[in-house]
């Protein structure tokens, strides 16, 4: 099922934006149901997950999402901004997938490179029941989001 409004998702709820949870609290479903969220919201991103509600999150089954700026991750009041975005992800899911977005450029310092852009993919960790992970990658699923340069997912970002 499909619910379509005319606004933006962020922090506040106004005659322009929605909060999260005032976006799902209006829509035509149960209160109970799990729901999956796929978002691209060109860096409304953080300040939407950070507004949004321990409880609703825990209702995502997966979560696909684009984060973007991440090559600000080497400025600080970036990097507390965003880790307490993943933080908050990671206390009930878990990352299943990661693919850079081949749009933007990777960023290095000190040894680690970081991609603009980076596509996540979550799985509540409830749905887990076996972990393994790959080493090989891109993943042969993976496609590059546009004709610019390919950019493959740094060897920094792989778990051993």
């Amino acid at each position: 099922m499909y619910n379509f409004v005319k606004k933006f998702i962020g922090s506040t709820s106004n005659n322009e934006f929605f909060t999260m949870d005032d976006w799902v609290a209006t829509a035509p479903i149960s209160e109970d149901s799990d729901l999956m969220l796929q978002m691209d919201i060109e860096g409304y991103e953080y300040e939407t997950f950070l507004s949004m509600s321990d409880k609703l999150l825990s209702r995502f089954r997966i979560i696909v999402v684009e984060f973007h700026s991440l090559q600000m991750l080497f400025s600080q009041p970036f990097f507390s901004i965003s880790s307490s975005v993943f933080e908050k992800i990671l206390q009930t899911h878990e990352v299943v997938h990661i693919h850079p977005n081949n749009a933007g450029n990777i960023t290095s310092k000190n040894g680690l490179s970081i991609p603009a852009y980076l596509e996540i993919t979550f799985l509540r960790k409830d749905r887990i029941k076996n972990k393994t992970f790959t080493r090989n990658f891109p993943h042969h699923l993976d496609r590059d989001c546009s004709s610019a340069q390919k950019i493959t997912l740094p060897q920094c970002w792989y778990k051993y």
